[in-house]
């Protein structure tokens, strides 16, 4: 069973403000929780709807009711498992081969799928300006399905970092070259823009090479493509050449 106490510790951490105070965030669902459990971050409890997990301790799991899950879910169709976990401290920054850094990115489910993304293509490191949307809302863990656990994320001052680097500085704009007919290096730092305005200015100076991805639909009048849907592509061009497949 589960407690008015809990109920209400965990519905609180969906905002970040309550996340900081209490150094908690939410899992939900078998994979992302077995994934963060196997990994080195700590668990602090997980509330089940059946027997699963069984090699977690009988301290750190309660059986509880699938409506009482309903009340600590944040998804519309919750799923069989919740977990809080403690947020660890944020490790140094990699600062050696691709680094994704992303300039005020505000959708959580596009994060999350960037982290999956760098993931996959073997990116270590994602610097985030400090406006970006918090690692650990619980929809950019969901998305993530459970690659936080394998990708370094940091906030920085992004301005100051990218300033400080000696990378070369790769940027992605509607009118930068086409990524598809450049050389592209193995180690630099690939910027992303938030989904409605791109690459601030203040960070767009910095930028040595601009990059594009270019339209083929015969009408071209389609915008601009999803800053996630965009990532899989320049980080696919960038990985291109040094595949071991």
């Amino acid at each position: 069973m589960v407690s008015k106490n809990q109920i209400k510790l965990i519905t609180s951490l969906q905002q970040k403000k309550y996340r900081q105070i209490h150094q908690l965030f939410i899992a939900e669902g078998v994979k992302v929780i077995q994934e963060l459990v196997q990994s080195n971050f700590v668990l602090e409890h997980l509330f089940v709807t059946e027997t699963i997990f069984e090699s977690i301790n009988v301290s750190k799991k309660t059986l509880i009711s699938e409506a009482d899950l309903k009340k600590l879910s944040c998804l519309a169709t919750p799923n069989n498992c919740l977990a809080l976990f403690k947020i660890p401290t944020q490790k140094p920054e990699i600062t050696k081969g691709l680094i994704v850094a992303l300039d005020d990115i505000r959708d959580p489910g596009n994060l999350g799928t960037i982290i999956r993304l760098c993931d996959w293509f073997g990116i270590e490191q994602i610097v985030c300006s400090e406006q970006t949307v918090d690692v650990y809302n619980p929809k950019v863990v969901q998305a993530t399905m459970g690659s936080i656990s394998r990708v370094n994320l940091s906030y920085v001052d992004l301005h100051l970092y990218i300033k400080k680097t000696e990378l070369p500085i790769f940027g992605t704009f509607m009118d930068g070259k086409n990524v598809y007919k450049e050389i592209l290096p193995n180690e630099g730092i690939l910027i992303l823009g938030n989904e409605a305005n791109g690459i601030s200015e203040k960070i767009e100076k910095l930028v040595q090479y601009k990059l594009a991805i270019p339209r083929f639909g015969n009408l071209q009048q389609t915008e601009s493509l999803n800053v996630a849907t965009a990532t899989a592509i320049f980080l696919s061009e960038f990985k291109r050449g040094f595949s071991e497949m």
